[in-house]
């Protein structure tokens, strides 16, 4: 990345503070975190008020859960592009995700190998599904 350029910003919403941990180090030395969130209830005015680029969000969080954090996202109007990071991989729970808006669904279990590139296609305006 060139000197000067700004770093895209993450918000991190997750319910397990060791996966948020583990996110947070991934993802921190290529991206601007600037939120990491465990408790669902304060997900989306903390999103609305960083207004991030992109959300990297749990589905499988207490009410509200990460679905319902997404359209409730859509609807206070927040732009940003959100990738769900789940253990699900029932093609429901995929359907459920994109009729949010969703652009990326990525497993936990390939964290490693595929976040960061699902979050440099969706920044591109593409999906990833994996």
């Amino acid at each position: 990345m060139k000197s000067g350029t700004p770093r895209s910003r993450l918000l991190l919403i997750d319910d397990h503070p060791g996966v948020l941990e583990t996110i947070e180090r991934l993802l921190g030395h290529r991206f601007n975190v600037v939120g990491v969130v465990a408790d669902s209830r304060k997900a989306i005015s903390v999103a609305n008020d960083l207004c991030p680029d992109i959300i990297v969000l749990d589905i499988c969080m207490p009410e509200p859960n990460g679905i319902r954090i997404a359209h409730a996202l859509r609807e206070s109007g927040c732009n940003a592009k959100v990738i769900f990071l789940t253990v699900q991989e029932d093609q429901d729970y995929i359907d459920a995700a994109l009729r949010t808006g969703a652009q990326g669904y990525v497993l936990k279990r390939r964290m490693q190998p595929d976040l960061l590139d699902a979050i440099d296609l969706v920044l591109a305006g593409k999906r990833f599904i994996r």
